[in-house]
């Protein structure tokens, strides 16, 4: 493995920065270039140098590639931009020449696949980027690629955006166009040996997973895995202008794709040269596994988010229904108590069970009743201990999934649900006391879950708002008896002494 020096560019994009990870991972010498290093430099490790500069401003790149043995080109203008294209092809002509100048041994880029002399204006632009680069004169590896399959990706959110929302899907004709979709997983282990693999001249490797499907295919995957069932009405009529709009409509969070990408939809995206499988060992997997990888993969990512820190740093929104959080719907509220954090956190270790819900206990019983019917477990299950919880733990119609003492408690419920919930707290030693937070969490299957959460969120409201101030009362009771009883016995010492 080559100990050289790696810039790598775009490391705050999506495969950019899974990209930087790994790489860090691997012990890999990295510099980062970034037109705000102090919104990269908290990403990264330590070892990571991170430096200003921009590839539009090509004085800034001679600085930033000196010494550099492998530069990763990982830009791509957004395809919405007033002559993106222009601007792309200016960016790469003053990348190249920089790193020309600076030595650099080889330049990895990732572009997109696609042939014909139809192809889109997004599709013609990434890959006269890899053109430019190639006639750099420093040896280039063009890796083109189709879409991408990962947790949080533009492809597996439009996909799943379409799945989760429609039950009957009016569809383009872009649905039936073929595709070679790659899980990220694939595409960081290509861009990762892309750095040694023996290179004389320039090369374009055209890189995919093992099926060849079609975007509908992609569509009913998702919906199987999720115990979906989906409807698809093909309408020829959808223009690339309707199919923006219509995306947009479907889901906001696309409003803003331009007119180019989705045009782009329309092109088929193979591999017609398997050279990559000889030059790499790389392995694809199919559709199938892609796709559950990136749900296995969202749900790791999920638990380990920190949610009190996330919704705090953004401020308070105001959303009827709840904050949304990627895919999640999300109830989270928080109160302080003037007691440390194992005062504030007894109370939550003890819920559930004969202790009870705090607040609300006939809604809680009506509820483990209706759960009872619908042949879940309901509330009989009750706790092993009254005093201690566990991993793996029941409580409830909830399993203990997380669990850290004097700091968190993670609940994952078990009860009949069009969907899979979590209540969650969390315990923050702040000046002069604690700060409890308290976090339901709604992963909603298809269009009844959400209408399932929309119709609880009222009682929310009410039963985790009563919960809360309970436990904070609890807290700040025992918390102080506690402090009156260590008081009185420090009293005591000092009069015996």
């Amino acid at each position: 493995m080559s100990d050289g020096l790696i810039l790598l560019t775009g490391a705050s994009g999506y495969v950019g920065g899974r990209l930087l990870h790994r790489l860090e991972r691997d012990g890999r010498r990295v510099r980062c270039l970034t037109r705000r290093p102090e919104f990269l430099e908290p990403r990264c490790l330590p070892t990571t140098e991170v430096v200003a500069g921009d590839v539009t401003r090509p004085e800034t790149l001679d600085a930033a590639l000196e010494g550099v043995d492998t530069a990763f080109y990982m830009i791509h203008s957004m395809a919405g931009q007033e002559d993106f294209q222009r601007a792309d092809r200016r960016a790469a002509r003053a990348f190249g020449a920089a790193a020309r100048r600076a030595g650099v041994r080889r330049i990895v880029y990732l572009g997109g696949l696609g042939s014909g002399g139809r192809l889109s204006a997004h599709l013609k632009s990434r890959q006269e980027t890899g053109r430019i680069l190639r006639d750099s004169g420093v040896p280039t590896i063009e890796f083109r690629a189709s879409i991408i399959i990962g947790s949080g990706s533009f492809s597996f959110e439009m996909v799943r955006a379409l799945a989760d929302r429609l039950p009957a899907m009016v569809t383009p004709r872009w649905v039936d166009t073929p595709t070679q979709p790659i899980a990220i997983e694939d595409v960081i282990e290509y861009l990762v040996q892309a750095v040694d693999v023996p290179l004389a001249e320039s090369r374009i490797f055209e890189i995919g997973g093992e099926d060849r499907v079609s975007y509908g295919e992609i569509m009913r995957e998702y919906a199987r895995q999720r115990g979906l069932r989906r409807v698809m009405v093909r309408v020829p009529f959808l223009t690339p202008r309707l199919s923006s709009l219509w995306l947009g409509l479907v889901t906001p969070v696309y409003s803003r794709i331009g007119r180019e990408l989705v045009d782009g939809l329309r092109n088929p995206t193979v591999v017609h040269d398997p050279a990559a499988l000889t030059a790499f060992s790389v392995r694809p997997r199919g559709i199938r596994a892609q796709i559950a990888r990136a749900l296995a993969n969202e749900d790791q990512e999920f638990a380990e988010t920190r949610w009190s820190d996330a919704l705090s740093s953004g401020g308070r929104p105001q959303v009827w229904g709840g904050i949304r959080f990627g895919t999640r719907l999300i109830d989270a509220r928080s109160a302080f108590v003037p007691v440390p954090p194992a005062a504030a956190f007894a109370p939550i270790r003890r819920i559930g069970g004969e202790t009870g819900w705090y607040y609300g206990q006939r809604l809680w019983r009506l509820r483990g009743d209706l759960d009872l019917l619908a042949r879940g477990p309901g509330l009989r299950r009750g706790r092993r201990d009254p005093e201690h919880v566990a991993v793996g733990d029941t409580v409830d119609f909830w399993r203990v999934e997380a669990v850290e003492p004097d700091r968190l408690l993670r609940l994952q419920a078990e009860m009949r649900l069009p969907g899979r919930a979590w209540l969650q707290f969390e315990v923050r030693p702040v000046p002069a006391g604690s700060m409890i937070h308290q976090t339901a969490l709604f992963d909603p299957v298809g269009v009844f879950g959400r209408l399932y959460w929309y119709a609880v969120w009222p009682f929310h409201q009410f039963v985790f708002a009563g919960m809360l101030r309970a436990i904070a009362r609890r807290a700040r009771r025992e918390g102080g008896r506690t402090s009156a009883g260590r008081a009185a016995a420090d009293a005591a010492g000092g009069v015996r002494g």
